[in-house]
């Protein structure tokens, strides 16, 4: 009984580590895809083929009220998540996927970092030394490098465009993260998982069809339709688990799981796009994902 117990308790992280696994998935996915086509399209179809999956989830939950709350966390955070959503797509077809995926443990730090100019908050001795596990982490993803210099790991970094992008969308996050969970606080996680996609796929649409105007007549016979099935499947499994997840856990403890697809997406390069420097990139990858942990667990 107690070990029923026990597993129930701690369900949230089979949820977090199914939104890992299947995030992971549908990045790998969607580089494939954006090989091949405009990337503005496919990460708007990413995102179209997942609503069905998001919309049946809606039948399984009452209608939640709405105030003001919501809508103004709802309203604020959709232009980011725009701007988020089309660097992290050109950031997957600009890069490897073991030099972009682990910049995404950045977020905590910049959360720290706005915590601190705007409140006064001071950073715990772990949230210092996860700091520097993530900037150690950056270094080594590059430490090939070195012979250029001590610094070159570093500058390898910024030459990197798709590295530069997820850095910003780490950045992003950092807003979107805390502006979902006060949303979702004042709604539901399902409901707030198929409202939300729905409205930033309206937002993307013009965009995505200006960007791949050349392509748009061709979406079914030149196979991008096709080539974003899977990724949209994922990805509405990310979604539907990751807001479940959280429903049942601290954000923190969740995210904490669910940054375990930095590790398996940099082994999917590796397997899948036969990227370089495996070792490296996985214990630079590990170095950020540990790093990542002791701020998000320390706060």
């Amino acid at each position: 009984m107690v070990m029923v117990q026990l597993g129930m308790e701690n369900i949230w992280v089979i949820w977090g580590l199914t939104s890992a696994f299947s995030l992971a998935t549908s990045d790998a996915l969607t580089k494939k895809a954006v090989g091949l086509h405009n990337e503005y399209l496919i990460g708007w179809l990413r995102l179209a083929i997942s609503l069905p999956f998001l919309w049946l989830t809606l039948l399984m939950i009452p209608m939640p009220q709405l105030d003001r709350d919501f809508f103004q966390a709802f309203c604020i955070s959709l232009p980011l998540e725009v701007a988020a959503t089309i660097l992290y797509v050109k950031a997957l077809k600009s890069s490897p996927l073991s030099l972009t995926l682990p910049f995404l443990s950045l977020t905590p730090v910049f959360l720290i970092l706005i915590s601190y100019l705007l409140l006064g908050e001071e950073v715990s001795l772990s949230g210092a030394v996860g700091v520097a596990g993530i900037a150690c982490g950056g270094y080594i993803l590059n430490i090939s490098d070195i012979r250029k210099g001590v610094w070159a790991p570093f500058a390898a970094i910024r030459r990197e465009r798709g590295a530069v992008y997820m850095i910003i969308v780490s950045f992003i996050y950092a807003f979107t993260s805390s502006l979902g969970k006060m949303a979702i606080e004042h709604s539901s996680p399902l409901f707030f998982g198929a409202a939300y996609i729905t409205a930033l796929v309206i937002l993307l649409t013009p965009i995505a069809l200006y960007k791949g105007r050349n392509e748009v007549g061709l979406l079914f016979r030149n196979g991008a339709v096709r080539s974003s099935i899977l990724p949209g499947l994922f990805q509405a499994i990310m979604i539907i688990s990751h807001m479940t997840g959280m429903g049942l856990t601290k954000v923190a403890y969740l995210i904490s799981v669910k940054r375990l697809s930095l590790l398996i997406g940099v082994v999917y390069g590796h397997l899948f796009f036969h990227e370089p420097g495996i070792r490296q990139r996985i214990a630079g990858t590990a170095l950020m994902v540990a790093g990542f942990l002791l701020i998000v667990l320390s706060r």
